[in-house]
């Protein structure tokens, strides 16, 4: 009897051991999202870019295309308006009339024909307040 107890308490040690290992190759940092009973909640899993924030977006170097793809190609749940013939494309938020990108195919030229940073941060916010501005008027 006392030799099954040893086999059970050598078979537990193991499988603590594992549990251990495979905890480590699933969660290598510090903080580990699935020992948190929070983060198995659908308020957890809810999408993070359903916020209020706007995303501008400034490249050098392959910016045309990345930009292109940011407003065509990318798979989102309301993807953004294209019109055949246009280069301007509409992105809004889900279920809202909201711009989420800042672009010169979302919003146009807002800023200028090829603005630097320091335009870029002073020209944004000005755009986007009046955008919101715009568009919490009443209608007539």
């Amino acid at each position: 009897m006392e030799d099954r107890s040893h086999k059970v308490l050598l078979a537990l040690v193991m499988l603590f051991l594992f549990a251990v290992i495979v905890l480590q190759y699933v969660c290598p940092g510090t903080e580990c999202q699935l020992l948190r009973l929070r983060a198995l909640s659908p308020a957890a899993a809810a999408d993070p870019y359903r916020a209020e924030d706007e995303t501008p977006a400034r490249f050098k170097t392959g910016g045309t295309t990345f930009g292109r793809h940011l407003v065509r190609n990318i798979q989102l749940e309301q993807p953004c308006e294209c019109r055949a013939g246009q280069k301007k494309c509409t992105c809004h938020r889900p279920g809202k009339r909201e711009t989420w990108l800042f672009s010169r195919f979302s919003t146009g030229w807002s800023c200028g024909l090829h603005a630097d940073w320091t335009e870029l941060t002073n020209c944004v916010p000005s755009v986007v307040d009046s955008k919101k501005e715009v568009r919490l008027r009443p209608s007539r």
